[in-house]
């Protein structure tokens, strides 16, 4: 039996990869924290991690989102993770709409993932089987929901992703 493609994760950074940077409690994105999540979750479905950027998502621009796109779309596997800022994640995941024949699924965390109580081990792992049983399209999975690219936006107040119409 062959093994199946693997799901490229393409780290951008974000909160999932922040940490602290000096006293007053400012952060900076660091060193993705991808593989050592995969890893201390036992993952044994093959993967590779790509890192495109490593930005906060509110520093992306125009450029950044045509350059994702361009490594996306270049991939020879058809099943992409993208960890991402969850300020412009919707942004990013409606111009990778114009991905074909790919099921592409973007997650990020509101806590950085260096912190035991972050929302990153989870998100990470539901949008790791998100990418393995959807079909193709660009979806966001985040706070224990799949939503659909174009129809979801982040409710800063509430702390989390909810269904537009």
């Amino acid at each position: 039996m062959t093994n199946p493609p693997p799901i490229i994760v393409v780290t951008t950074g974000g909160t999932i990869d922040k940490l602290y940077f000096d006293s007053l409690s400012e952060y900076r994105v660091g060193e993705s924290m991808v593989r050592k999540l995969l890893a201390t979750a036992n993952v044994n479905y093959p993967f590779e991690v790509i890192e495109a950027l490593r930005k906060d998502s509110l520093e992306m621009t125009t450029e950044d989102r045509d350059a994702l796109y361009q490594c996306i779309a270049g991939l020879n596997s058809p099943r992409v993770v993208v960890t991402h800022g969850t300020d412009t994640m919707t942004n990013t995941a409606e111009r990778l709409l114009a991905v074909q024949g790919k099921t592409i699924v973007l997650t990020g965390a509101l806590t950085p993932a260096r912190f035991t109580e972050s929302d990153a081990p989870f998100n990470l792992g539901m949008a790791f089987a998100t990418a393995q049983a959807a079909p193709p399209g660009v979806y966001i999975v985040m706070n224990g929901e799949v939503f659909p690219a174009g129809k979801v936006q982040k409710d800063r107040v509430a702390g989390r992703f909810v269904r537009t119409v």
